[in-house]
């Protein structure tokens, strides 16, 4: 028996230890992205987040002025040893110190010794950009420049909402119907029907986007917020059918025989008893949906489009990065905004996800 419960003692710290590592493994980007988004973008260009914790780094403890007339190409002298200008360019360590240049032209060199050290500049600044607007210059025919201020993410947020929640409430409201007449309802061409929709799960969306956007275009919903509604509700009404079946199906039957026996109707049974028994799945496949159309990039660019005025969240973060992918001190910013909605979403319904993820997988 002793044994016994050692052997369980060292398994269950054995389980612990690997999720805790895992949780460790997964939540290092998130707290990369975080520190990334309150550091100046002159010191992400230079260093690595993980910089902002101590640890030893070369640190000028003296500048050295060089001759003037120092000829770059041949050996330099430092100190009475000679150096080549591309050992210092790099960085030439010598025993416990390091030469480098600090400016070429004016012959001026660093002697950096190894301390012990955290980068702790923080700043806000990425953020006002972000939600005040990046600051353009644009330069004039004269030859001077003027400088804009961009619109910041509060429409492309308001935008994203007005995208996500129906998109979300509208397939989950179909599907909720649909799972139900399909587990407890007898009609023609049940188990084909049903079959279909299952199939529909292994199609990608790629192939009916042309298609339905010269459907659109022929009836004025392109660029609507109405056509990226269907759009989504019709790309997500599969995976949430079968979700909420699995869910619905494995309700007691007795439970519906006693109800119809009452003399409820179906839309009765589904309203007060089907929707508050199956909450917990409804909250599993809300987020799973809400996180699918919030994270949008490719159904929102073609239906809805890129207009500042319709423009969502993940079109405003890609246009923040630059022409030249210089301004992704901005990016790590704007992406931990886009996060905080989703993160208050999931938190707000954890109680019910792991219930409805495990909803109808033990029966007895």
């Amino acid at each position: 028996m002793a044994k016994r419960r050692s052997k369980l003692k060292k398994s269950k710290w054995l389980v612990n230890t690997v999720l805790a590592v895992i949780c460790l493994v997964w939540s290092i980007p998130t707290i990369g992205l975080l520190v990334s988004s309150f550091r100046p973008a002159a010191d992400i260009l230079q260093s690595g987040w993980w910089n902002v914790l101590p640890h030893r780094e070369w640190q000028t403890v003296e500048q050295l002025t060089l001759p003037k007339d120092t000829d770059l190409r041949e050996p330099i002298d430092v100190n009475g040893q000679t150096y080549t200008d591309d050992q210092l360019r790099a960085g030439i360590t010598v025993g416990d110190q390091r030469y480098i240049w600090e400016n070429r032209r004016a012959r001026l060199l660093n002697v950096q010794e190894k301390h012990w050290g955290a980068i702790t500049n923080f700043t806000t600044q990425n953020y006002e950009a972000v939600l005040g607007g990046k600051e353009y210059k644009i330069a004039l025919p004269d030859g001077g420049t003027k400088t804009e201020k961009g619109s910041g993410m509060g429409q492309s947020f308001w935008n994203t909402m007005a995208v996500t929640v129906p998109a979300t409430i509208i397939p989950i409201l179909i599907a909720s119907f649909a799972a139900y007449a399909f587990a407890w309802l007898r009609f023609p061409g049940r188990r084909s029907i049903f079959v279909i929709i299952i199939a529909l799960l292994v199609v990608p969306i790629q192939v009916a986007l042309i298609p339905i956007l010269k459907d659109y275009t022929s009836l004025g919903l392109n660029g609507t917020y109405a056509g990226i509604w269907l759009a989504h509700a019709a790309f997500g009404l599969p995976l949430i059918t079968y979700f909420m079946y699995n869910a619905i199906s494995q309700l007691p039957k007795d439970l519906f025989e006693s109800a119809f026996m009452d003399g409820a109707t179906n839309f009765t049974i589904f309203s007060r008893l089907i929707l508050p028994l199956t909450v917990p799945a409804l909250a599993s496949i809300s987020i799973f949906q809400f996180l699918w159309v919030w994270n949008d990039y490719l159904v929102s660019l073609i239906f809805l489009g890129s207009q500042p005025e319709v423009q969502v969240m993940s079109m405003k973060i890609a246009n923040l990065v630059g022409s030249r992918g210089n301004d992704w001190h901005l990016l790590t910013a704007a992406a931990f905004i886009s996060m905080l909605t989703p993160l208050a979403v999931f938190f707000a319904l954890q109680k019910y996800f792991v219930r409805g993820l495990l909803g109808g997988s033990v029966k007895g």
